[in-house]
């Protein structure tokens, strides 16, 4: 009798909730992300939007700055209290502290209203991409992205640690929780240690900018690591970025 080898099971469906209180631009937004693949679960405010996200399992966020009851900003730190899931901010001022404040409150990224599906799909697959980011061997990078911690590999740094192997940092031996755009702006520190480098290199090597993107967005999440890390391991060089410490 011949055996047959059963067919691989289909990958499950990323999970997206949606937060946008006017309701033609939530609809047409998970309408337009339902025919890339994605399932979508949506919510007219953040406090309908904070109830999903605790009964329900997702694999992203997209929250409105601008919602009733319990604004996007005050929604994003909700959830990070408990889950470094990936958070993505709209807002219709880009230029205003909208995206400041969500980005402070632990926001990975954020795009402006009105925003093009071909977008904001780019904007998730980088962000989905982050969280199940693995270090590549050095030649495996892009010419002139220089070298990669090896996967496995276990990186000291006075008192931080990165288990590259695990995924885990370590402050004097006791674990920091890092959201998959902090852990892959630390590796990318780490791969360079005591080399400075400039923000739209860290734009386009951690968020994947293939143009000179919102330099805000790489100072707020040093920011963030610098609370977690301590505010020394970071150290910035004025006119020029950043550097990781030895």
């Amino acid at each position: 009798m011949s055996s047959s080898t059963p067919a691989p099971a289909a990958p499950r469906p990323v999970r997206v909730l949606l937060v946008e209180d006017d309701d033609l631009m939530r609809q047409s937004f998970a309408v337009a992300l339902e025919r890339y693949g994605y399932r979508v679960a949506a919510a007219a405010d953040g406090l309908t939007g904070l109830e999903l996200f605790r009964d329900e399992g997702f694999d992203l966020l997209i929250l409105d700055v601008m919602l009733p009851g319990l604004d996007g900003i005050g929604l994003c730190r909700r959830v990070r209290e408990t889950s470094l899931v990936p958070v993505l901010m709209m807002s219709a001022r880009g230029d205003g502290l909208d995206v400041v404040a969500g980005l402070e409150a632990g926001a990975d990224d954020y795009v402006v209203k009105p925003v093009d599906t071909y977008v904001l799909v780019a904007r998730i697959r980088s962000l989905l991409r982050r969280a199940t980011y693995a270090p590549v061997p050095g030649p495996e990078r892009a010419a002139g992205d220089g070298p990669s911690p090896a996967e496995g590999e276990s990186l000291s740094f006075g008192d931080l640690t990165i288990d590259t192997g695990g995924m885990e940092v370590f402050v004097a031996g006791h674990p920091v929780a890092l959201t998959p755009t902090e852990l892959k702006l630390l590796l990318e520190f780490a791969a360079h240690p005591g080399i400075v480098l400039e923000r739209h290199t860290l734009l386009r090597n951690v968020w994947e900018y293939g143009w000179d993107g919102d330099s805000r967005v790489v100072d707020l999440c040093v920011q963030r690591l610098r609370r977690k890390l301590g505010r020394d391991r970071i150290e910035t060089v004025r006119g020029f970025g950043y550097k990781l410490r030895r």
